[in-house]
C-alpha cells in the first residue's frame, strides 16, 4: 500500500546515527558521510516496487552528484525478519549488483528511521553545508506503471539549490512508497 511522506521541518538539523554499513560491515555514523556542501540520508528497501522503479535513476543522479562534493546515504529500516529480502545479506547482495556509490546502512532497531520521521520508501532528506534540512519530498514524478520517465529532477533541483546556496524550493512535493515496514512493538 503505497503511503506519502510525513511533514518534516525545513531547517531541522540533521539526526546523529550509528549504523552498519552492510558494504563494509562497519558502523557509519553520520559525521562519516556529512559533506560540507550537502548530504542526501535516503530511505529505501530491496522489495518495495518503488524503489525497484527508480534505482537506477538514483545510482545514476548520485554519480552526478558525487564529484560535486554531495555525499549520499542510504537507510534501510524494514523488519527483516517479516521481510527477509530486506535485511542485511541481501542489502549488501544488491548494492554489490547495482555497484551503489554510497553505503547502505541497516537500521535494526528502526530508530533512526524514527528519529528522522521517515514513514515509506524511498523517501529523501537534503541537507545544507551546516546539516539544516534543505528538501524532504520526492525523487521524481515516476511511478511504477504511471509511464512517466525517471529523472530524479526533484531531488537534482533541490541538490542545485543547496550547492548555489540559495533557499529551498517552497513547494516540495512528498514522496510516495511503500510504507516502511515496522517491527511489532513488544519485541
Amino acid at each position: 500500500m503505497a503511503q506519502e511522506t510525513a511533514q518534516v521541518v525545513l531547517g531541522s538539523k540533521a539526526q546523529n546515527f550509528a549504523l552498519l554499513d552492510t558494504l563494509s560491515d562497519r558502523l557509519v555514523t553520520l559525521n562519516d558521510v556529512a559533506s560540507p556542501k550537502a548530504t542526501v540520508i535516503m530511505f529505501i528497501c530491496n522489495h518495495c516496487p518503488y524503489v525497484k522503479h527508480m534505482l537506477e535513476g538514483l545510482i545514476n543522479v548520485a554519480n552526478q552528484y558525487i564529484p560535486k562534493g554531495v555525499s549520499f546515504v542510504a537507510i534501510s529500516a524494514n523488519d527483516a525478519k517479516a521481510y527477509p529480502q530486506d535485511g542485511p545479506l541481501e542489502m549488501k547482495a544488491l548494492a554489490q549488483q547495482h555497484k551503489f556509490p554510497f553505503p547502505y546502512l541497516y537500521d535494526q532497531t528502526q530508530q533512526v528511521a524514527r528519529t528522522y520521521h521517515a514513514v515509506c520508501t524511498p523517501e529523501f532528506y537534503v541537507y545544507d553545508g551546516s546539516m539544516r534540512l534543505a528538501y524532504h519530498g520526492q525523487f521524481d514524478d515516476s511511478r511504477p506503471n504511471n509511464n512517466l520517465p525517471v529523472t530524479g529532477k526533484d531531488l537534482a533541483l533541490a541538490l542545485d539549490l543547496v550547492l548555489a546556496n540559495k533557499p529551498a524550493q517552497e513547494q516540495q512535493k512528498q514522496s510516495i512508497g511503500c510504507s516502511i515496514k515496522w517491527r511489532p512493538q513488544q519485541e
